[in-house]
């Protein structure tokens, strides 16, 4: 059995929603930005965020900062905000002490996908990370699995795991791309999507299902 996890990254491994609300909060206050648009930013960037809805966000408001300064300060404030529990850290390095390959593939953009990465000590943990945005591949095409896997040193060939939150990026895109799939349970379920081989109700469940699979 080939030693490869996947893992999914924001709603996976961290909090991305609270990070968000502690982001927004922390943009409006160092631009002196109006209530609407701490409501406008909740609302615009509840799945994802790139430097783009910050064009849109200067030109709604009106304002006068660079959409790029304001980019560059989600980022920072983002990065800082984000948390992964120390429980998921340490069930992640007790993978890679079993002989685990781990990767991350995620949907979103380079540059804050990596600040997460590196401002929560995951970026120690894991052999290799594909992000959409660096691609311009989303989840779930196999291509962005396969690349991946490439800098994990391995081939989808193996085979391995996913893990995440989402049914269709996470769930199918592993099925797609020949991989076993433990899903995060949260989200609605399409009634058209193949079931995952396993549900769990906390991410440090799935890190214990990949342990069992190497003893068994």
């Amino acid at each position: 059995m080939s030693r490869l996890a996947f893992f999914d990254l924001d709603g996976t491994l961290v909090d991305r929603d609270s990070a968000l609300s502690d982001a927004v909060t922390g943009l409006c206050r160092t631009h002196a930005l109006p209530p609407a648009a701490a409501q406008w930013l909740n609302t615009e960037l509840a799945d994802r965020a790139n430097v783009n809805d910050f064009v849109r966000l200067r030109d709604t408001f009106e304002l006068e900062v660079p959409a790029a300064d304001l980019w560059q300060d989600y980022v920072s404030l983002m990065s800082s905000a984000v948390t992964c529990r120390p429980e998921v850290l340490d069930g992640l390095a007790r993978l890679r002490e079993d002989a685990w390959t781990i990767g991350v593939v995620t949907n979103g953009a380079g540059d804050i996908q990596r600040a997460k990465l590196a401002s929560t000590g995951l970026a120690d943990l894991v052999d290799g990370v594909a992000v959409s945005g660096d691609l311009e591949i989303r989840k779930p095409d196999r291509r962005l699995f396969e690349v991946a896997a490439h800098r994990c040193g391995m081939s989808l060939a193996d085979g391995g795991w996913m893990i995440g939150d989402n049914p269709a990026g996470d769930i199918g895109g592993g099925h797609q791309a020949g991989l076993r799939t433990i899903w995060l349970r949260g989200r609605p379920w399409p009634d058209e999507l193949p079931t995952a081989h396993h549900v769990v109700d906390d991410i440090t469940d799935a890190i214990t299902i990949l342990l069992n699979e190497t003893q068994e």
